[in-house]
């Protein structure tokens, strides 16, 4: 009974975080020996598998490496994180161009998008990017001189390096994603947010007629001086939205 609850759990946990890492431990179980090896070995081709078969399905993958546009990290890569419709991700390019223009070398970096099939399934923690319409961008950064950090976030991931307070007109609620992880904060390096490329992604999201809306924490957006009917706050179970840029279809 151990061991089934073992590798269900497995199953379910490589399933949520990967979308078809479950299916790579499953094959696996149909050996004794060498299980890590042909779990890697077995994913790896369902990764390769998904970068081909995915259009069919009415998703792309964002550029894992670029000089304009990327992933922030290849573990978003790795775990099929990237994915998006055609229409977002031609979106993304061309916000991303918009602010190269304008702020030459500038290197935009996209986090979690959607994985490659099936809409419907949650990418956790995310309340939505269950159908490659969603996509969230990392803010940009200097070094303490203020030259500007290409490529560069304070959060290893993207998320969780907020740049308010989180004060806000919430009532209490049991069930939220909206965490403070003041525990957290203080482990991240010192680097300022960069607030005119930052506001110059945003606007260039916010007037593409393509996005329905742009989600990002209230005071940050009046500090940025944004203001659009499509520039919301995201509600108050969601989480916060003070340390990434989320834009939607």
């Amino acid at each position: 009974m151990g061991r089934i609850i073992l590798h269900g759990s497995m199953i379910v946990l490589l399933t949520v975080l990967t979308q078809l890492g479950g299916i790579a431990w499953a094959l696996s179980l149909t050996v004794r020996r060498w299980r890590v090896p042909i779990f890697l070995g077995a994913f790896l081709v369902l990764w390769a598998a998904a970068q081909a078969l995915a259009p069919l399905a009415g998703r792309v993958a964002l550029p894992c490496t670029g000089d304009t546009l990327r992933m922030q990290s290849p573990l978003y890569c790795a775990t099929l994180r990237n994915f998006v419709t055609p229409e977002l991700a031609a979106v993304a390019e061309d916000a991303a161009a918009r602010v190269a223009d304008a702020y030459p070398g500038t290197v935009t970096l996209a986090l979690d998008g959607g994985f490659p099939f099936l809409d419907g399934m949650p990418l956790l923690p995310h309340l939505s990017h269950d159908d490659g319409e969603k996509l969230d961008f990392a803010f940009f950064y200097t070094d303490s001189a203020g030259a500007y950090l290409p490529g560069v976030t304070r959060s290893p991931i993207g998320y969780w390096a907020f740049e308010t307070d989180g004060a806000s007109d919430c009532p209490p609620v049991r069930l939220t994603l909206r965490w403070g992880m003041g525990w957290l904060q203080p482990l991240f390096p010192d680097r300022p947010f960069e607030p005119g490329r930052t506001a110059a992604l945003t606007q260039a999201l916010l007037d593409d007629p393509r996005v329905g809306k742009v989600f990002l924490e209230p005071p940050l957006a009046a500090r940025l001086g944004l203001a659009s009917d499509r520039l919301r706050f995201q509600g108050c179970r969601a989480a916060r939205h003070d340390d990434h840029i989320h834009v939607q279809l």
